[in-house]
């Protein structure tokens, strides 16, 4: 009997777990696990295998091909020829019917062909290194998107995880200063007005919270979508956004050396011109003679019934060795079009590039702009929430001395809860305009 216990349960271990996949990243973590797992990230690598491939393609059309086939013809009516009867002792003018061959033929041959020379291969050879460096380019681009949006998106959750922190926080102060208050009321020592203000500013601030926690649970599926896990894969997150705030503050990155030959925005708009000269010696190379040769060998088999498979069945080789020479002489203009076309994209190319450097100067600018205010802002609202904070304290306190009203507290407690939400929200800016400014600065994915 233990002996059949030992085996199931060597079953059960072996059937797979449907439990849901648990995480627990930091943010350096995060990024790491979806630059391999992210479905961009996993189609990036498609893309640089696909160029591979795609240079052996190229590659191989210089190299010999070897072809073979097999024919086999069936007369079901055999062609009848005419020859003049004369050849046989007939009378002159007279023609004789004549059938050649036989009902049944086969052929086998193999075909081997080599190039020479063709213009397109050598020019196809000469920029294989620029079409890899292309799709390299593709993925290091798609990689620093990535990073930025893992940073927003782990942003995000601790964002809702901060916000349901302090909005549990308010709910529970202020139903104790609601229940302060109501005893006062019923006390006699204060109007029911006050009871009243304090139970919708609780009403409000619960309905907060509900949304908050509604829109936490988003947040992760979110994130996870963008690491390249399972939507419902139990995610904890392990660092905290004051911690991230304060890594990400980092003057000495508006004063950072910058080349704009190294940005990647750049190199692609490079390779882009790259490939476009190409494609023109391309179009003009058309214009070039193509030398080829190639050697054919083959056997034939004839017979009135189907023989072939047999042992008597006589054969006959044959082979034939040649060279052909392609010389385009006029092509009705189509081909000084194309090359014309081709000129154009180039142009266009070019000024593409030109752009793209401005553009490059102008998202830098616009991020150093961007990342300054937002740590200016994140400053001012931290001096912000506390004096909100020592506002509504003594608002407080005046409140139950019988000093102010329960509008005057309701006011310096709206007030609080803005700048709590302020702060929380220039967090969150502080670490995405970082996150702006790396991808402006084209830096390094390891850093």
């Amino acid at each position: 009997m233990k002996k059949y216990l030992l085996i199931l349960f060597g079953i059960a271990l072996s059937i797979p777990s449907n439990a849901q996949e648990s995480l627990s990243l930091s943010l350096k973590e995060a990024i790491a696990y979806a630059l391999e797992n992210s479905y961009a990230s996993i189609n990036a690598n498609r893309d640089i295998d696909l160029s591979i491939e795609k240079n052996k393609e190229t590659v191989a059309f210089g190299l010999p091909q070897l072809n073979a086939s097999v024919d086999y013809n069936y007369w079901i009516k055999q062609q009848v020829a005419l020859i003049p009867a004369e050849f046989g002792g007939g009378k002159p003018g007279d023609f004789t019917e004549v059938i050649f061959g036989t009902k049944n033929n086969m052929t086998a041959s193999a075909t081997l062909t080599q190039v020479i020379f063709d213009g397109s291969y050598v020019v196809g050879l000469k920029y294989l290194s620029t079409y890899m460096q292309i799709s390299h380019d593709s993925k290091e681009k798609t990689e620093q998107a990535i990073r930025e949006a893992v940073i927003n998106a782990y942003g995000n959750v601790l964002f809702t995880e901060e916000g349901i922190t302090i909005l549990k926080k308010n709910v529970a102060t202020l139903e104790k200063n609601l229940k302060e208050t109501n005893q006062i009321y019923l006390n006699g020592f204060t109007e029911e007005e006050s009871v009243e203000q304090l139970k919708l500013t609780l009403a409000s601030l619960k309905i907060s919270l509900s949304k908050t926690e509604k829109l936490k649970n988003i947040n992760y599926k979110m994130f996870n979508i963008t690491i390249g896990a399972d939507i419902n894969s139990n995610t904890t997150l392990t660092d905290k956004l004051d911690d991230l705030t304060k890594e990400n503050i980092q003057f000495n990155l508006l004063g950072k050396e910058f080349k704009i030959e190294d940005h990647i925005d750049f190199r692609i708009a490079e390779n882009r011109l790259t490939g476009m000269e190409a494609l023109v010696k391309l179009e003009k190379s058309k214009a070039l003679p193509s030398l080829n040769t190639f050697v054919n060998f083959g056997y034939q088999g004839y017979s009135e019934s189907f023989s072939f498979h047999k042992k008597y069945q006589d054969w006959f080789d044959s082979s034939l060795l040649g060279v052909s020479l392609n010389i385009p002489i006029f092509s009705g203009l189509a081909r000084s079009a194309k090359t014309q076309q081709a000129k154009i994209e180039y142009d266009k190319a070019k000024t593409d590039l030109e752009q793209t450097s401005q553009q490059v100067l102008l998202a830098l600018e616009t991020a150093k702009i961007e990342y300054q205010y937002t740590i200016e802002e994140f400053e001012a609202a931290k001096l912000n929430l506390a004096l909100a904070e020592r506002i509504e304290k003594k608002q407080e306190i005046k409140f139950f001395e019988g000093i102010s009203t329960s509008f005057d507290l309701t006011n310096a407690q709206n007030q609080l809860y803005t700048m709590q939400q302020n702060y929380l929200q220039t967090m969150l800016n502080v670490i995405s305009a970082k996150a702006s400014l790396d991808k402006a600065l084209n830096t390094p994915i390891s850093n």
